[in-house]
């Protein structure tokens, strides 16, 4: 199953295109809105382009000993004791995979 907003983070100039999921693809309205939000919402703490700031680089390099599950979880429930918010109350499972 391709990770959508994993995908958002890696590769947003080619990401409607890898996104193949045949099970429940997101909409091309909600893979936007998602892009959107990697680039604003994350942009705003781990820098425009992701490499780091308040928060932490969130390349393909900085996340390669992440599992997915780590990454989903923090995505949507955060890091307690650091600026890190959870974003479950915009964001379903299926988009932070």
């Amino acid at each position: 199953m391709r990770r959508v907003l994993l995908l958002a983070l890696f590769a947003p100039a080619a990401f409607a295109a890898q996104v193949t999921d045949a099970a429940a693809p997101p909409t091309f309205q909600r893979q936007h809105a998602l892009v959107r939000m990697v680039r604003q919402d994350c942009g705003a703490c781990h820098g425009m382009k992701l490499t780091g700031g308040l928060g932490p680089p969130l390349t393909r390099e900085a996340l390669a000993d992440r599992s997915i599950e780590s990454l989903v979880a923090t995505t949507l429930y955060g890091r307690p004791g650091t600026p890190m918010p959870g974003w479950h109350s915009m964001l379903s499972v299926g988009d932070a995979q």
